[in-house]
């Protein structure tokens, strides 16, 4: 199985990346936030924690920038019914530990936003990793939590697709504490 890759980054696309180790060349399918990160990489030498997926007519990777993703992401597809695609869309809307805080908190809203994901298998995916995901959560997490959600619904009332709100909320540095703080930071890397 192939666990890491490290090589030059040959290609990407909105869904996956080429990487060229000592002449071949893999291809691996990564979240928005892994394919941001390497597409900024001054260099083109790129390393990632892989996730090999076997199946009768296939052999996939699925690569991640850190290993606690790659952990996560093993978590969700060990869920009957969860695949590797959908796993990586569910780490496409958040970043793991708000993920962990709302599986924890049994949020079942966070997790239906993801194509392919029901109330029903959202119910399914808390239901078999709260206990595992309750370790690494307190109650601070989940005020945190909160304010995520208030600030993603603040910056969709004033006119930004919930997509965007997101995207510009994973680049707020965790330090910025309140939801207005959030937004405002937001807003400043929305026009970016």
């Amino acid at each position: 199985m192939i666990a890491h890759l490290s090589g030059k980054l040959l290609f990407s696309s909105e869904r996956f990346v080429v990487i060229d180790v000592n002449g071949v060349g893999y291809k691996v399918r990564v979240t928005m936030d892994t394919l941001r990160s390497l597409r900024e990489t001054e260099d083109e030498n790129v390393s990632l924690w892989i996730h090999t997926s076997v199946r009768e007519d296939a052999l996939d990777l699925y690569g991640f920038g850190n290993h606690e993703e790659l952990d996560f992401f093993e978590q969700l597809i060990s869920v009957s019914g969860i695949g590797p695609r959908t796993g990586l869309g569910i780490l496409n809307i958040a970043p793991v530990n708000h993920l962990r805080q709302a599986i924890a908190a049994g949020d079942t809203g966070t997790l239906t936003k993801v194509s392919g994901i029901g109330s029903k298998g959202a119910q399914k995916i808390i239901l078999e990793l709260r206990d595992k995901m309750s370790s690494h959560a307190t109650e601070a997490d989940g005020a945190m939590l909160r304010e995520e959600q208030d600030a993603i619904a603040g910056l969709v009332a004033l006119g930004y697709a919930e997509r965007e709100a997101r995207d510009a909320l994973k680049k707020v540095p965790p330090e910025t504490k309140g939801t207005s703080a959030r937004i405002k930071e937001a807003l400043k890397r929305i026009g970016k």
